[in-house]
């Protein structure tokens, strides 16, 4: 008989390797949970908690994206001598670089792992980004108080995917007008009302003070940013070449920016447009983790669906050109809103307010159409009052967070 090698395909022996360091951290904390057990029986059930391993205010991020909406926050925290644990999933996340003295900050790794040490957390209030708590493999830790969920963008609350805060205790939204649809959820849902407090944007403060550190560019070419969603209805992806071709060539300074998830989900269509531009010199793609430096450069923008158009607005007070497109939400909690749920979101709504249509017809003489395309006091004004709506206490973000999640355990540090 012979015997051959057993041969596991990369893509198997990854998953398994995932499934085995997921099942390895799960038992290890699962065994940390067992002993703090252990200690309150043998010590007559006087706590309910290791007081090491119980924390006042943690926060939770994904990846170092999130630094921006997270970084004002624990300033303030650090500001007030209040201690908080920051857990990461990023290895290189900027925490791990800041001069804190009250904040603690552990790398907890991605998946499986992460998720591990999160559902065996110890804390009064726990703060994230990431939607789906009690919905998949994040759970609730029976030892934790308080789960609040911050919004990390001034669009509509509505546009995650389906259940992504319902089992939240509180959200913390940009501005006042999001609360609306949260509670038509909740009602449609028969979910208990979550606490709902307006702090602002923290990420755009973060944003607006680095903008006063952008070296001016002197002289630079009328520049069009392109700077698009992902997916199957996005600008990239539906049209490519029939947008960026007219575009290249005006000789204007073209920046396409393609949205994060593209470079994982689309980078074959990603590889064919950069091959086909490569010999263009005025084709600049901008991959940088910050959007605000390329945001800063353009003169004007293209989009779609994507909420990158009010990171611009509200910093850049420029016009916007956007092509419409029919965006299926049915996998998202803004379906469950009714039939004409896409029509109703404010994001869409005042699209049509503070931006210029680009149908695919004017594709072709598009350099006509952006000089054309004037910028008037109309389209000034819409855009001034969709940032005074959806960015509410600008500057302030960082402070009413720290002050809600304080405030929720009447501790000034534990």
């Amino acid at each position: 008989m012979i015997l051959y090698p057993l041969y596991i395909d990369p893509g198997t022996g990854s998953m398994l390797f995932s499934i085995l360091i997921g099942a390895a951290a799960t038992l290890y904390f699962l065994a940390r949970a067992v002993i703090i057990k252990a200690k309150v029986v043998f010590s007559g059930g006087r706590a309910a908690v290791n007081p090491g391993l119980s924390h006042p205010y943690v926060i939770y991020s994904e990846g170092r994206q999130y630094w921006n909406v997270f970084k004002p926050i624990l300033d303030e925290f650090e500001k007030r001598e209040i201690n908080l644990l920051y857990l990461s999933s990023h290895e290189d996340d900027p925490v791990f670089s800041q001069e804190y003295y009250f904040i603690k900050s552990e790398f907890i790794g991605e998946g499986n792992r992460a998720f591990a040490r999160l559902n065996l957390l110890s804390a009064e209030v726990v703060l994230m980004t990431t939607p789906g708590l009690d919905v998949y493999q994040l759970k609730r830790s029976k030892n934790v108080r308080h789960y609040a969920h911050i919004l990390h963008a001034p669009s509509d609350a509505t546009m995650y995917r389906m259940f992504g805060i319902d089992y939240f205790d509180s959200i913390l939204l940009t501005g006042d007008y999001q609360a609306k649809d949260i509670r038509a959820l909740e009602k449609l849902r028969g979910l208990p009302e979550k606490q709902l407090v307006t702090v602002g944007c923290t990420y755009l403060d973060v944003y607006a003070e680095t903008i006063k550190q952008i070296p001016h560019e002197e002289y630079h070419p009328f520049t069009v940013l392109v700077s698009p969603s992902w997916g199957p209805s996005a600008l990239l992806s539906k049209y490519g070449g029939k947008l960026l071709d007219p575009l290249v060539k005006t000789g204007w300074r073209i920046i396409i920016r393609p949205h994060p998830q593209s470079k994982k989900s689309e980078a074959p269509m990603l590889e064919s447009l950069a091959e086909k531009y490569k010999g263009a010199a005025n084709v600049q793609w901008d991959y940088e983790r910050e959007n605000i430096y390329s945001l800063a450069k353009a003169d004007m923008m293209i989009s779609d669906f994507s909420g990158i158009i009010f990171d611009y607005i509200f910093l850049f007070d420029k016009p916007v050109m956007y092509v419409k497109q029919g965006l299926d939400l049915r996998p998202y909690d803004a379906d469950d809103l009714g039939d004409a749920a896409g029509d109703a979101l404010w994001q869409f709504k005042i699209l049509r307010e503070i931006g210029i249509e680009l149908k695919e017809e004017m594709f072709t003489s598009i350099g006509e159409v952006i000089k054309n395309a004037s910028d008037s006091g109309e389209l000034k004004k819409a855009r001034g009052a969709a940032k005074s709506t959806a960015w509410q206490f600008q500057g302030e973000a960082g402070k009413r967070a720290a002050d809600f999640m304080i405030g929720l355990t009447g501790k000034s540090n534990g």
